[in-house]
């Protein structure tokens, strides 16, 4: 059976150029048909990510927002909700609070620990208060945190429990100029001892809400132009970049994914609900929160153990999942391991429905018409491990094979999407479609904001211009960062004309559909003259027998 009927995804609004005058050659530039006419306007009352918040907490007031697990006895129990006009009463009262503490618009405010209702509080502070929120991700490295205080001049930090210790040890140095720690829940009495001792004050989550709720401050809304947030990546020197993102390209990624959405039958609703894990100091899990902020769904936050996310979807019941490839490639070696348990006729039968399905969507059909009889004989199964309510299934940050996203889409009776983007670019720059097989093994086609195109990169032999089209990715749109902090070299390095140098290598179709082939940096030239790419050696060298093999000869030695 043939591939899906060709869809049309995109236009072409620039023709590509050969190399000239110390140029280096472009490809065609591409951009999404969502925006054939130009990038669609944003609204008056949603110019910025306070905005995608504050409109969201009077609409949906009694909504449920943000759940979490509460332990008992060291076992997680049931989802606890806050609703959203009680989380918007949370973020005025801790940003009074953050002005009664003397610390003024446009001050950077950082957040450590997980994701957590809290964080989201701090977030949203910082926005309605235009205070720039800096995530802390403790692992960009040794000492990235004590850099980022630094570097970012932080002023208050909210902090996991946990993590009080890392920012009082005499290793994070910078820690003495903060103004104030706020713990997420409280501080033990040796280190409100240790924090009074270097000048910071200490607060349990409770007493800083207080403190604002008794001297009550009107917000402080930003301007679009205005940075938001600055998030900070692994840079190539050593140090972190912190990656200056404003309001405006927040209040567009919601807007872009909006429009997306709406092509689609299944449109988003309140009662949709997502599990939280990706850690919210990435752009990837911020950004689809602010979307769900905006549709007024529901996030409910993993209670902190990766390797038992699973109790977590069962008890939660997600209608999205968002993963990086890992996530994805241990849920099909849990459905394979099961299926090897099966009896052979059994394995026979699962195998046969696989073939069967798969074929059909490849010809057109859609999963929920593809074959209903096997969904309900076999596929309904894996769908109940998964929580029996998901609708959607997004991976990003690295491609996925082939096999696994195929897997995926027959099996777990829900649309499966790939995409590709960075930081710079507020997640992703392209997206695939769904129910669209002809993508599969694609990082899909240009957002509603992007422009791509391709750069030839000579000395590694791509070329824009050839067949098929390869070189380095750029992105031009409005959901692209501000510019790197304290950082105008490398801002002027990464953004040339206006387009954003990604370092990742593409594949382009000529209707502009891309592949993330290869890396122009982090590669290594081996003696014989071949180029090897960090990425893909660190996929071979992760597969977890492979490691315990090499572990087991290093100790050998």
């Amino acid at each position: 059976m043939e591939a899906n009927p060709k869809n049309t995804f995109t236009i072409k609004v620039e023709d590509g150029k050969p190399g000239k005058d110390g140029r280096l050659a472009v490809g065609p530039v591409f951009r999404s048909v969502l925006a054939k006419d130009g990038f669609p306007q944003l609204e008056p009352d949603m110019k910025t990510s306070w905005d995608v918040f504050r409109v969201a907490a009077v609409k949906y007031a009694d909504n449920r927002m943000l759940g979490w697990r509460p332990f008992k006895d060291g076992v997680p129990g049931p989802y606890l909700w806050k609703s959203y006009k009680e989380i918007y009463d949370e973020v005025l009262q801790a940003g009074s609070a953050l002005q009664k503490l003397g610390v003024q618009p446009g001050s950077r405010v950082g957040i450590y620990g997980a994701n957590c209702p809290q964080w989201i509080v701090a977030m949203q502070a910082c926005n309605g208060y235009s205070l720039v929120c800096v995530p802390l991700y403790d692992t960009l490295g040794a000492g990235a945190v004590d850099y980022i205080i630094d570097h970012a001049e932080i002023d208050v930090v909210f902090i996991q429990d946990k993590k009080i210790k890392e920012i009082l040890s005499p290793n994070c140095k910078s820690a003495k100029r903060l103004k104030a720690l706020v713990a997420f829940t409280s501080a033990t009495t040796e280190q409100n001892k240790e924090a009074d001792q270097i000048g910071i004050k200490m607060y349990a989550w409770d007493d800083f809400l207080k403190v604002g709720k008794d001297n009550p401050r009107q917000p402080c809304p930003p301007q679009a132009s205005d940075i938001c947030t600055v998030m900070y990546t692994s840079g190539t020197s050593g140090q972190p970049k912190g990656v200056m993102l404003t309001h405006e390209s927040h209040a567009m990624y919601v807007k872009g994914v909006d429009l997306f959405m709406d092509q689609f039958d299944d449109k988003m609703t309140t009662d949709d609900v997502f599990l939280s894990f990706l850690p919210l100091a990435h752009i990837l899990d911020r950004m689809i929160e602010e979307y769900f902020f905006h549709k007024g769904a529901s996030i409910g936050y993993y209670h902190g153990d990766l390797n038992a996310l699973r109790d977590d979807i069962v008890e939660l019941k997600p209608t999205l999942l968002v993963g990086v490839p890992r996530v994805y490639e241990r849920i099909y070696e849990g459905i394979l391991k099961a299926i090897a348990e099966l009896r052979p006729l059994r394995r026979v039968i699962f195998n046969a429905l696989y073939n069967r399905k798969l074929a059909s969507m490849k010809a057109g059909y859609s999963h929920k018409t593809a074959s209903p009889f096997a969904d309900m004989l076999a596929f309904r199964k894996v769908k109940a491990r998964l929580g029996g309510r998901l609708r959607l299934l997004i991976s990003g940050g690295a491609p996925l094979s082939n096999e696994i996203e195929e897997f995926m889409r027959v099996t777990t009776c829900a649309y499966f999407i790939q995409g590709y983007g960075l930081t710079e670019t507020l997640g992703p720059s392209t997206v695939c479609y769904i129910d669209d097989m002809a993508l599969v093994g694609s990082a899909g086609v240009p957002a509603t904001y992007t422009e791509i195109r391709l750069e030839e990169v000579p000395e590694m032999g791509y070329n824009p211009l050839g067949v098929p089209s390869r070189g380095e990715i750029c992105i031009r749109g409005k959901s692209l960062f501000a510019g790197y902090y304290k950082s105008p070299e490398l801002t002027n390095e990464a953004i040339v004309d206006g387009w954003f140098h990604t370092g990742d290598i593409g594949e382009m179709t000529p209707d502009g559909i891309l592949k993330v082939i290869d890396r122009k940096k982090n590669i290594f030239k081996l003696s014989q003259g071949e180029y090897v790419a960090v990425e893909y050696l660190e996929k071979v060298y992760g597969f977890p027998p492979l490691v315990e093999d090499v572990s087991k000869l290093i100790q050998r030695l």
